[in-house]
């Protein structure tokens, strides 16, 4: 299977790791939180929220920069945020004129867009560091013990399970059409973009069907050993001393920047 495509945990010897999942998905989720709750324009304040997840980074030994090499993916989406920076609160700064349209950039709007930017940055790097520190199957399992509605736990256990199954099959269709759409060295096989269109098409097609028969046959089989709705694992996940005490000491830094943020 091309698990490389989807899984994204890297696997390391470190206490981020060996931490009770609970804790991880809960620590992330107020962090995310925490960050945009913090006031437009608390740059001491974003910049401690950066410094304590390089810290995380550095705790999870996969390296100081991890999840800042990996974040700047997510920054074109922040860009939507763009239009802030003409907000009609504040000074304006400029004068930008485009036909019949006037722009008027103000110190208000550019700060709520600079805030918007570190937040949104600031977050997908939390969200990384926890995906990359955390295996999906002890997630799922942690979203129950936090009583997060099981149809939709066991909806997104099983899209993200069969997401592999799935890139195997369309793997298997374009083997499928390039052998029988052979073409000269170097060039591409198949003929022109219709064909290709047409090709395609019936590609989908095939792999909704596929997708259709294999999903009845798995719920067939799973009735058949006993599926009654909850996912089981063999990890018990249970919290120790270590791991309130790094809960805790999570929320009281997170308590710190935001009083940084507002004073």
């Amino acid at each position: 299977m091309h698990a490389e495509i989807f899984d994204r945990f890297h696997e390391a010897e470190s206490r981020l790791h060996r931490l009770d999942p609970r804790v991880k998905v809960v620590v992330t989720v107020l962090f995310i939180l925490s960050n945009a709750l913090l006031p437009d324009g608390a740059w001491a304040a974003f910049g401690l929220s950066w410094l304590v997840l390089l810290g995380w980074n550095a705790l999870s030994r996969l390296g100081v920069d991890f999840t800042f090499r990996r974040s700047f993916v997510a920054l074109p989406f922040a860009l939507a945020a763009v239009s802030a920076i003409f907000s009609p609160i504040g000074k304006p700064l400029a004068d930008w004129s485009l036909g019949p349209l006037v722009l008027i950039p103000t110190d208000y709007g550019v700060i709520k867009f600079v805030s918007i930017l570190l937040r949104s940055w600031i977050s997908v790097q939390a969200a990384i560091l926890l995906v990359a520190v955390t295996r999906f199957p002890d997630m799922i399992h942690a979203f129950e013990h936090l009583r997060v509605p099981g149809v939709l736990t066991t909806i997104v256990a099983f899209l993200y399970r069969y997401l592999f199954v799935l890139t195997d099959e369309v793997m298997r269709l374009l083997r499928a059409r390039d052998s029988r759409s052979a073409a000269e060295p170097g060039r591409r096989s198949g003929r022109n973009v219709v064909w290709r269109a047409c090709v395609a098409g019936n590609m989908a097609g095939q792999l909704f069907l596929r997708s259709y028969e294999r999903s009845d046959r798995i719920y067939n089989a799973m009735l058949a050993r006993g599926y009654d709705g909850h996912l089981r694992t063999l990890n018990p996940h249970v919290l120790h001393p270590s791991d309130w005490a790094y809960g805790a000491a999570a929320i009281f830094i997170l308590i710190l920047l935001q009083l940084v943020g507002r004073f």
